[in-house]
């Protein structure tokens, strides 16, 4: 077993502080990469619920809040001199007390990190199974398990990866991947054109309904931004000086995140709600259905993407598991040690109960 003589200290082991080589580019694919995800897609429909002025309004102001928001924790990761934040509960630790702040904030950020890790399990596996059935329509239909199987292996290999600095080259092809897949959302729209008795009116036409659907689309912006669960992480493995401190780098890195992530929704959300108005469907690309080479390619774009996304919000989990295990549970800090712990963790996400449940809910939702 390797132990704390081999590794230096338990900091240079773990996951998060294990390498502080990062480039301020790191933080641009890693903070797209969390922020602009499938979710993108149903945009158009987030539009719909809100009508033209409350939808472009809300967007807008989503956007300028969540940057002041990221901008105020980039400035704290280091506001007490001689000491860095290097994990979102060690921030909750300092403002709630140590004991209070891991009560308050672990559960909540595991909660978000382990739920998109299981959404994206599941997206992961549909997207390959809408990529299947597009290019091989003829083709004997495959269970959804199967393809989430399939999206599963990838991460049995990937987890493995020792630091955050190391899956930059994923979060690059991952954020790749959101750009790309948002710009053929929006072009192939664009190709569409403005569908025949387009309206803009509320899709429901209820008082209560429209209450409940604007509400709807409010979480869905509110998510549409996410990431800030990841920021302090990502800054964590930037060099820091007293003359060049991390957050000069970092915000450099936020600031062209910020400018790809309004390029990505910006255009998806205003062209698909002006070309398809209130009959868009809840996906853009089921609006779309044709050319199918492009739905296709758009598909297995989201595959790649929440392959980077999935490795991006596992790594604090990885973090806190390994912290857990050396600290509190006395094992030392080995490859193997790590080799189980991340292999139990994708295992339980791919579970037979987990898979189950999300397939019924799938097929649930593929038969509306």
């Amino acid at each position: 077993m390797q132990d704390f003589e081999t590794w230096g200290t338990l900091e240079d082991w773990l996951p998060i502080t294990a390498s502080r080589n990062a480039k301020w580019w790191y933080s641009t694919f890693h903070i797209v990469t969390a922020m602009v995800g499938a979710g993108v897609l149903a945009l158009p429909y987030t539009m719909s619920e809100l009508g033209w002025g409350t939808g472009v309004t809300v967007l807008t102001i989503s956007w300028i809040i969540t940057l002041y928001t990221l901008w105020q924790m980039v400035e704290m990761h280091e506001m007490l001199p001689g000491r860095r934040f290097d994990r979102y509960h060690e921030l909750g630790q300092y403002a709630f007390g140590e004991k209070l702040g891991l009560y308050v904030v672990v559960p909540q950020q595991l909660i978000v990190e382990v739920g998109i890790n299981i959404v994206y399990m599941i997206t992961g596996g549909t997207s390959l199974k809408k990529f299947h059935n597009t290019v091989c329509d003829n083709c004997k239909n495959i269970k959804l398990t199967y393809f989430i199987l399939i999206y599963a292996s990838v991460h049995f290999v990937l987890s493995h990866l020792p630091s955050f600095n190391s899956i930059y080259g994923l979060s690059l092809a991952a954020s790749v991947m959101s750009f790309s897949y948002s710009t053929i959302a929006w072009v192939a729209t664009v190709h569409k054109g403005v569908q025949d008795n387009v309206q803009y009116d509320f899709r429901d036409k209820t008082t209560s309904g429209t209450i409940f659907d604007f509400f709807s689309a409010l979480g869905s912006v509110a998510f549409a931004y996410a990431g800030h669960n990841v920021v302090l992480e990502i800054q964590a493995t930037m060099p820091s000086t007293s003359e060049r401190p991390s957050k000069a780098p970092m915000w450099r890195g936020v600031i062209i995140a910020y400018i790809i992530v309004a390029l990505c929704y910006f255009p998806v959300a205003i062209i698909g709600y002006w070309m398809f108005g209130n009959m868009v469907g809840e996906n853009i690309l089921i609006s779309l259905e044709k050319p199918k080479w492009l739905i296709a390619m758009a598909n297995m774009f989201v595959v790649v993407h929440v392959i980077g996304g999935y490795q991006l919000y596992a790594m604090p989990v990885f973090d806190m598991i390994e912290t857990m295990m050396v600290r509190n549970m006395n094992f030392q800090p080995s490859k193997m040690l790590r080799f189980v712990v991340r292999n139990v963790y994708v295992g339980l996400h791919c579970s037979r109960y987990n898979i189950n449940d999300f397939d019924m809910y799938w097929r649930i939702e593929e038969n509306h």
